[in-house]
């Protein structure tokens, strides 16, 4: 089954420019494309991320994991470019 994209994570991706769809790869939500080419593969699909949170126990408690997310991810997911950076700018912003 592919990952449900929702239309929150379509706005946060065009508005850092990139394009999004359902991951060919079976461990991964999304891939993501830039300019035609695919630049990465993101989100692990065992896990949930904000809209899930959000969708399943409201708006505090998906922020919570927010906080707690971007915190265990601090290293790498300010570099542009990264896996790590699309998944916390389309998954968890």
């Amino acid at each position: 089954m592919k990952y449900i994209i929702t239309s929150r994570q379509k706005r946060n991706a065009k508005r850092i420019g990139v394009k999004i769809l359902p991951s060919n790869n079976k461990s991964k939500k999304l891939s993501v494309y830039k300019d035609g080419v695919k630049v990465a593969d993101i989100g692990a699909i065992i896990y949930w991320d904000y809209d899930h949170y959000r969708n399943a126990y409201g708006i505090a408690y998906a922020n919570e994991r927010q906080r707690l997310y971007k915190l265990r991810h601090q290293k790498y997911r300010h570099i542009k470019g990264t896996p790590a950076y699309y998944a916390d700018q389309i998954l968890w912003t």
